[in-house]
Parts: C-alpha cells; structure tokens; sequence
C-alpha cells in the first residue's frame, strides 16, 4: 500500500507540474456513507483506471466528512450508523479500514481533511 501511495502522489506531481500530459481524474461520491458501497465502487473503479491508464491518472474521491454541512448528517467519522448518534472513535476506525480497503483494491484515494 504505501509503494501504491508514494506512486501516485509521485504521478499526481508530475501531472500537476505539467510533467506527465495525462489527466488526473479524482471521481467518486460527495462521501462515504456506505462502506461496502465504497469498496464495490472502488473495484470497479480499478478496472477503469487500469483501461485508462495511459490516459488518465484516477484517484477515487473518499470523504468521510461533511464539513460544510450544517444541518443533517455529519459524515461518516461523526455518524458512522447513520442515526445522528456522534461515534467519532467508531467513525475513525471504520474511515480508516474503508481507505486501506479502496488502496487494497489498487486504487489511491483523495481526501478533504479541514
């Protein structure tokens, strides 16, 4: 996982100091709500990023956090169960396993952390 990483931040430079001419693509949901969801999401994902990349540079978007978001859920580290009870220790440790669940599945992830 963490050759995976320090590759695709490596990649991600060269694309953004205008080294590499692919595209870097981050695609993924607003956040993580469902977990299993995510990782589906991210082995299908893998399969397009593997066709595509001589073309494009994919990162899959996984926020677990709704900063922004004033009224309703929280996000997936405040209310990991979805039922507006605060768990944040419980939300981290489900965070973190949905992120090294998406990098098993070969594809790096982007996060907002604010």
């Amino acid at each position: 996982l963490k050759l995976l990483v320090n590759t695709s931040r490596a990649e991600a430079s060269a694309i953004l100091h205008g080294q590499d001419d692919r595209l870097l693509v981050i695609v993924g949901p607003c956040s993580i709500h469902d977990p299993k969801a995510a990782r589906d999401y991210a082995h299908r994902l893998q399969v397009l990023r593997e066709e595509m990349k001589d073309d494009l540079l994919i990162f899959m978007r996984t926020y677990l956090e709704k900063p922004r978001t004033a009224v309703g859920w929280r996000g997936l580290i405040s209310d990991p169960t979805l039922t507006g009870a605060e768990d944040v220790p419980r939300g981290l440790a489900l965070g973190r396993r949905v992120l090294l669940d998406v990098l098993s599945a070969g594809l790096p992830t982007a996060v907002e952390f604010l």
